[in-house]
């Protein structure tokens, strides 16, 4: 009976702990295997979120859309420059000698191609002054290009090669690049074809003060993509294989990369490349405004409250800026929906337009924002597009750029000559046919579109200077209306 009394309890007992060990090792079990599956889950949301990190940093896709089709452009001229005999009164009287054994000059740079049927994109500094113009593509194949037209306002050159089914890269909208956004430029650097560098977008309208022009335009894209001589006139992609910029130059003490890159926006680019194709020159447009950076100087000068937009610090009489009632001390926050918020941003959007477009602003004005809408004028206060015959036919004249021996007998480098000459400006001002152009209003004529470019974007008057084939130099000031 003591023994029953015993062992019952001790058999409870054991039952008991077994019963509970079952139950312990069901539900530790359990467990372990939802925290194996929690696991799991986690590491393959973090494998996949590290996978798509690596998509939007993976370079490959842009650059074979776009390594083709950026070509490798070699210039060359004559450096036949007259030299003094050493004798100032020789010199004064004879002019200076011709150089008898002149050299070539070699330069290269890059292009993109734009088209299938060969019309290329580059920079105006890689081909200005060229004798000759060659370029070679991706795969090797060889082609003499013809200057289709350049502005060197913005360093764009456009040019022609005789191909057909040629690669190309579609033009991207700049206006959406980010700051920090990744970038490809593609070039030949130091002669090396076909060259890949990757960066970020790290600011955007620049002015660097560059380019040496009157109406120059700058505003930039910078990057942290290394870009050395023989880039410019390459691509700037994004990862779409989207042409966004034209690399042009760089920041540096040293002749070579040290940080940091430019690019011509798209938005500029295309612009320019249409008009040269439809016009046969660009369609400058422009709002006749002076503006100023807002500072907390002249905001506090004007009583503006938000550091925001573009000041206009003068208004030009009659322009479109006075004709849509824009005044002296307005800000401009914003055109046609793009945000501005420095003079050359504001020059940038400008830039996308052509005479007789309107364009809407919204401008901040005594602290409150004003719409207006203004139609653009071109750079002689007219709305209508300028064309190439019209201005030849406004001067009255046939042109023809000068040869190496005419160079050289008369000592100069460059000009254009009059080889027919009907009613016109030209005549009205008393030049005679054969006269050689050297400059208009101080600015270098090298070519017939330099000729056509001062003279088209001119008013009132300008002054000629050149010389007649039996050396006499001569002066003539003539009015442009």
């Amino acid at each position: 009976m003591k023994m029953q009394k015993i062992l019952i309890p001790l058999l409870s007992a054991i039952i008991g702990g077994i019963v509970a060990l079952a139950i312990g090792n069901h539900f530790f079990t359990n467990s372990n295997v939802q925290t194996s599956q929690s696991q799991k889950v986690e590491k393959v949301y973090y494998t996949n979120e590290l996978q798509n990190e690596s998509n939007n940093t993976d370079f490959t896709v842009a650059a074979e859309k776009s390594v083709d089709a950026v070509v490798h452009v070699m210039t060359s001229y004559t450096n036949d420059q007259a030299y003094t005999s050493g004798n100032p009164l020789w010199d004064y009287f004879f002019g200076l000698r011709s150089n008898p054994n002149p050299e070539p000059v070699v330069g290269s740079g890059s292009g993109v191609i734009l088209t299938q049927d060969g019309f290329i994109v580059t920079n105006n500094h890689v081909i200005e002054n060229a004798d000759k113009i060659t370029v070679i593509l991706n795969d090797k194949r060889t082609f003499e290009a013809k200057l289709v037209g350049r502005d060197p306002n913005t360093d764009i050159a456009l040019l022609k090669i005789s191909a057909s089914e040629l690669p190309f890269i579609p033009f991207g909208n700049s206006d959406e690049l980010k700051v920090g956004q990744w970038v490809l430029a593609i070039g030949n650097p130091f002669n090396l074809n076909s060259t890949v560098t990757a960066g970020i977008v790290s600011a955007k309208a620049r002015n660097i003060q560059i380019i040496q022009d009157t109406y120059a335009i700058e505003s930039f894209i910078q990057t942290d993509a290394a870009v050395n001589p023989g880039n410019s006139g390459g691509a700037l992609v994004n990862l779409k294989g989207e042409l966004v910029g034209i690399n042009t130059a760089i920041a540096s003490r040293t002749g070579s990369y040290s940080g940091y890159s430019f690019a011509i926006p798209s938005s500029i680019a295309k612009k320019i490349v249409s008009d040269i194709i439809e016009f046969g020159e660009v369609q400058r447009a422009v709002l006749g405004v002076k503006t100023i950076e807002l500072t907390a100087e002249e905001a506090n000068k004007y009583g503006i409250k938000e550091l925001k937009g573009v000041l206009v610090a003068d208004i030009f009489k009659g322009s479109a800026a006075e004709q849509a009632g824009i005044q002296k001390g307005d800000v401009i926050l914003d055109i046609n929906g793009v945000q501005v918020n420095s003079p050359s941003q504001l020059q940038e959007q400008i830039s996308k337009y052509r005479p007789n477009q309107i364009i809407d602003l919204i401008v901040n004005r005594n602290s409150n924002k004003k719409h207006f809408s203004a139609t653009l004028r071109n750079m002689k206060g007219g709305l209508e597009v300028i064309k190439t015959d019209q201005t030849l036919s406004l001067l009255g004249a046939e042109f023809q750029e000068i040869s190496e021996s005419q160079k050289r007998e008369l000592g100069i480098n460059y000009g254009v000559q009059i080889t027919e000459l009907g009613d016109g400006k030209l005549k009205q001002g008393g030049i005679k046919e054969g006269f050689i152009i050297t400059k208009i209003s101080r600015t270098t004529i090298r070519s017939i579109d330099d000729l056509k470019r001062i003279i088209s974007i001119s008013s009132g008057g300008v002054l000629i200077e050149g010389i007649y084939p039996n050396g006499l130099v001569a002066y003539y000031a003539i009015g442009i209306e």
